[in-house]
């Protein structure tokens, strides 16, 4: 049998992976996840009885601060974490196969050419010492078995899938002969190269400016579409999946506190850690010199955590019952979820937000402060 001509190679990037009826069939399925790490200090709960579903062809954003599972639990789902120190349970079905204690021998088919990754940095992720020509033909001979040739021509097309100029002239360079937008754009193409069924895309616009994020952004969406995949985007800002995803798990502390369909989590979330999430963006309409709304606190300790909520020490609306019991994550419409006693929009929780605002202070010792303008020694003519 012929290898595909040159002239072929186009339409076999975008027909890699894309045999599958594109229905809304579920891909992925998480149950009760956990993810811990033995230390000399006790066991870090880096993920804490997670469960989601993610269908083919959807995009799911998974959002939260730095330290709150997001890595981690992508990580774990794809079996990158090291084994040794490590205490993994739960489920995880893809395609109706379980890979919750499938070792990297078991777990090699699927690398690159079942579910692959987009690793937040880019400059430690890819090989300092390998030309880029050979870091994205690694996968492609290893999963789809063409020949040398081949995989070269397939690596240039793919490079100038993702847009980059002289695609010819990169195979034979190194990362660090690219600029940051130029390597990112590399790290997608190699995550491509096989036609994935899922990509996990770790924070992948982190280190880029707006106008670089944007184009990558929309490179993956392209992609995406063209090869009916699934994807998870990883994220601590709510304006990067504002419009990109399906839907929203919101997470903290190694769980889920919030999850539901794009849509509904903008304009009816209920956490109130997803409020400060939002509220954490800047707004063009907001007033000149008002100060950035932020966060108060740290992100707690994944060895002790608090009694109660995990996010009550840091919560504009936390009362007594907070620092007692944990909520549960309770549903309030289909596809609704979220883990709080006084949620965002009733009338519990604007009672408890008046009753701190009033008092100056929350249940767990907050100081209540209102937004103010901040002063500039800059004249503003």
């Amino acid at each position: 049998m012929s290898k595909p001509k040159p002239t072929d190679i186009e339409k076999r990037i975008s027909a890699v992976g894309s045999t599958v009826t594109q229905s809304s069939e579920t891909l992925l399925e998480v149950s009760d996840l956990t993810t811990y790490f033995r230390s000399s200090r006790g066991l870090v709960r880096a993920v804490d009885g997670v469960s989601f579903k993610l269908d083919r062809g959807k995009t799911l954003g998974i959002v939260g601060e730095s330290g709150s599972g997001k890595t981690v639990l992508a990580r774990s789902i794809m079996g990158l974490l090291p084994r040794s120190g490590l205490e993994r349970n739960g489920s995880i079905l893809f395609e109706g196969t379980e890979l919750i204690d499938f070792g990297p021998k078991e777990m090699r088919p699927y690398w690159g050419a079942q579910m692959s990754m987009i690793f937040q940095d880019p400059m430690t992720s890819l090989n300092p010492v390998m030309k880029i020509g050979n870091q994205i033909s690694e996968s492609i001979r290893e999963h789809l078995d063409v020949s040398k040739q081949y995989a070269k021509e397939l690596s240039e097309q793919l490079l100038v899938s993702v847009r980059i100029p002289e695609a010819a002239r990169r195979l034979d360079e190194y990362p660090h002969q690219l600029s940051g937008g130029m390597r990112q754009r590399v790290c997608i193409a190699v995550a491509l190269a096989c036609g994935p069924k899922l990509l996990f895309a770790d924070e992948p616009t982190t280190a880029l400016d707006v106008t670089v994020q944007a184009q990558v952004l929309d490179l993956m969406a392209t992609a995406q579409n063209e090869r009916f995949m699934a994807m998870i985007l990883i994220t601590h800002d709510l304006g990067v999946v504002a419009g990109r995803t399906d839907e929203i798990v919101v997470m903290y502390a190694g769980r889920i506190v919030e999850r539901a369909d794009t849509k509904t989590l903008f304009s009816n979330m209920k956490m109130p850690y997803t409020e400060a999430l939002l509220k954490s963006i800047p707004r063009v309409d907001q007033p000149s010199h008002l100060r950035l709304s932020t966060i108060p606190g740290r992100p707690p300790d994944l060895v002790n955590p608090p009694e109660g909520c995990k996010f009550a020490p840091r919560c504009a609306y936390a009362q007594d019952r907070c620092t007692q019991e944990e909520p549960p994550l309770r549903e309030i419409t289909p596809g609704h979820e979220y883990r709080c006693w006084f949620p965002v929009g009733t009338p519990e929780g604007a009672g408890a937000l008046a009753n701190n605002r009033a008092q100056g202070t929350t249940a767990t010792g907050l100081v209540f402060q209102e937004p103010e303008v901040a002063t500039t020694t800059r004249g503003e003519g």
